[in-house]
């Protein structure tokens, strides 16, 4: 690994990079370019991305699918299983239990929360629901790092807290409402809404281009 700091942002692009080389099942090289079409970047972003990881490939040759899909996913954390708590057992919360694709990738949703008592103490989807006053304990015992946090809004913040002090490094907010934790917490907000609004405004602006194209 190179002694940099690497953003935040390639992090993320490597994501996208593993999503494409998993799909990949015969090819057995691929170059910086055509990685870089994947998600619309240049082959020169993607050298730098993987730089700030280390050295990989072989210049003007490429890089091997599946070595380079090896080493990303050591980079990401991805070589292991990753167990995660939840808390709100609701609409979104029962979906996410659901979703087959978390397990694909290594993330395993242990253990739920929930207030109602007509599923405290029953499993949603296989997975065991408890009363959120027992997340210090379970979340210590079990040993869980990461966490989601589906509630309403009102009970976002005390959920986010609740994980905090027992322990839970990283958190994952889909109630709609902006929430804090120490800067030692990764806090990440999964906000439907707002990119709807995002996606609403791009449709809208390339609108007014192209009748501004069509005017002059």
């Amino acid at each position: 690994m190179t002694g940099n700091k690497s953003p935040e942002s390639a992090a993320i692009r490597l994501s996208l990079y593993l999503r494409h080389l998993r799909k990949m099942k015969k090819e057995r090289v691929i170059s910086s370019e055509e990685l870089a079409r994947f998600i619309g970047t240049s082959g020169a972003r993607v050298r730098k991305d993987l730089c700030y990881f280390g050295q990989f490939g072989t210049t003007g040759k490429g890089y091997l699918v599946r070595e380079l899909q090896e080493e990303i996913s050591k980079i990401l954390g991805l070589n292991r299983v990753w167990d995660i708590a939840l808390v709100g057992v609701g609409k979104l919360g029962s979906a996410l239990l659901g979703y087959d694709g978390f397990r694909k990738s290594g993330f395993n949703i242990r253990i739920g929360f929930d207030v109602k008592s007509n599923i405290i103490g029953k499993k949603i989807v296989g997975v065991p629901v408890y009363h959120p006053y027992q997340i210090p304990k379970m979340i210590r015992e079990r040993k869980i790092r990461m966490g989601i946090v589906a509630v309403p809004a009102k009970a976002a913040q005390e959920s986010i807290d609740l994980f905090v002090i027992s322990g839970v490094e990283a958190i994952l907010n889909f109630s709609p409402i902006a929430v804090v934790a120490p800067s030692y917490v990764k806090l990440m907000q999964a906000d439907l809404t707002n990119q709807l609004e995002i996606m609403s405004y791009s449709i809208i602006n390339k609108a007014k281009k192209e009748t501004q194209t069509r005017i002059s």
